[in-house]
C-alpha cells in the first residue's frame, strides 16, 4: 500500500553495460521502500519498468534472498492497477519476516507490457513440441513468442544489475521467481531453462491452457512433455502450484493429475513440490494475496 510518492533520483554504481540506468525512489510504503528503474534498457526485449522493493531496515551489512515477480505493476499499489487490486506483497512479506517465518528478501517486480504480455510469458519451447497439425489448429491465435528473450533479459541484464547494486545472496538457493496465470507458466519455464540461476518457483493459478480454454487444446500436453524433459533435480529445486475453482481458474483443476504425475515421476515429494486447490477462489489479485503467504513460506522458509 503506497502512502506517498517521493520521486527523487539516485545515481548508483552500475555495471558498465547498464551505465545509463538510474534508480528512482518511487514511493514510501506502509512496509519497506520501493525503488524503480523506468524503462529498463535491454538488447533482448522491449524496455519496461522494474520495481525493487526493499524491506524495513534494509542494510548493506546484510545479505538478502531475491524474489523476481512478473506483472510487477500489480504487486504493491492498488490505486494504480487496472482493476484496483494488488498482491499486497510488501505487507505479506513484512509480516512473514517479522514472524521469522521466512528469509529476509528483496522483491523485484518486472512490469508487463499488456500488448505483448502473452508472447513474453508463453513457454516457447513447449510450443515447439507440438505436431504441425496441432500448430495449424492454433493459427487462429496468431501466436508469436518472446519468452526465451524475456528470460535472457532477467538472467543476463536484470539479475546482474540487482546483484551489483543491492546486497543480495546471488546463488540459486536464494533466487526465486513467481507469477500468476501466464506468469505462473513463465515462472515454471524460468526454473527449467535456468536451473543454475533459480532455485524455485511459485506458480499461482497457472494457466495450463496457454491460450483461451477450449474443448480441443493440445498445448497443456506439450507443456507437460516439456516439463518431463526439463525439470531440474528435486534435491536442489522447489516448485509450488495452486489453483482456484471460480472464473478462469475453473479450467485448471482438470490438470491436477497430469501435473502431479510429472513431478512424482521426477521423484519430487511434499518437501519440494506442492499443488494446492483453493475451493471458491477466483482468478484475481484479491484471491492470490489471500494465499501468497503459503508459497512464500514454502520456498523461503528460514532454517532454524
Amino acid at each position: 500500500m503506497v502512502l506517498e510518492s517521493c520521486k527523487t533520483e539516485n545515481k548508483t554504481q552500475v555495471p558498465e553495460s547498464t551505465i545509463n540506468i538510474k534508480i528512482v525512489e518511487d514511493a514510501v510504503l506502509s512496509n519497506g521502500q520501493l525503488k524503480r528503474v523506468d524503462s529498463f534498457p535491454s538488447k533482448f526485449i522491449k524496455p519496461r519498468n522494474v520495481d525493487i522493493w526493499l524491506p524495513d531496515g534494509y542494510s548493506e551489512n546484510k545479505k538478502y534472498a531475491v524474489l523476481y515477480m512478473h506483472d510487477g505493476q500489480n504487486l504493491f499499489d492498488a490505486t494504480k492497477t487496472w482493476n484496483k487490486q494488488e498482491w499486497r506483497v510488501d505487507e505479506i512479506v513484512s509480516d512473514l519476516t517479522k514472524k521469522d517465518s521466512i528469509k529476509e528478501i528483496i522483491v523485484v517486480g518486472i512490469w508487463n507490457i499488456p500488448e505483448i504480455r502473452h508472447q513474453d510469458y508463453f513457454p516457447e519451447k513447449a510450443y515447439d513440441l507440438l505436431s504441425q497439425k496441432d500448430k495449424d489448429s492454433l493459427k487462429k491465435y496468431n501466436m508469436t513468442f518472446n519468452a526465451d528473450a524475456y528470460l535472457k533479459f532477467i538472467v543476463n541484464e536484470l539479475k546482474p544489475f540487482i546483484d551489483g547494486n543491492f546486497s543480495t545472496l546471488p546463488d540459486s538457493l536464494n533466487t526465486f521467481v513467481s507469477g500468476a496465470s501466464m506468469g505462473g507458466l513463465i515462472s515454471m519455464y524460468a526454473v527449467c531453462e535456468y536451473p543454475a540461476v533459480f532455485g524455485g518457483a511459485a506458480c499461482i493459478s497457472t494457466h495450463w491452457p496457454g491460450v483461451t480454454p477450449s474443448a480441443y487444446n493440445p498445448i497443456p500436453k506439450a507443456i507437460f512433455k516439456y516439463m518431463e524433459s526439463k525439470l531440474p533435480s528435486p534435491q536442489t529445486h522447489k516448485f509450488y502450484f495452486d489453483y482456484g475453482t471460480e472464473t478462469l481458474d475453473k479450467y485448471y483443476p482438470q490438470y491436477l493429475e497430469d501435473v502431479d504425475r510429472v513431478f512424482i515421476n521426477k521423484k519430487y515429494n511434499n518437501k519440494n513440490y506442492m499443488n494446492l486447490e483453493f475451493e471458491g477462489a477466483d482468478h484475481s489479485e484479491e484471491s492470490w494475496n489471500r494465499r501468497f503467504d503459503i508459497p512464500l513460506t514454502f520456498l523461503l522458509k528460514k532454517r532454524k
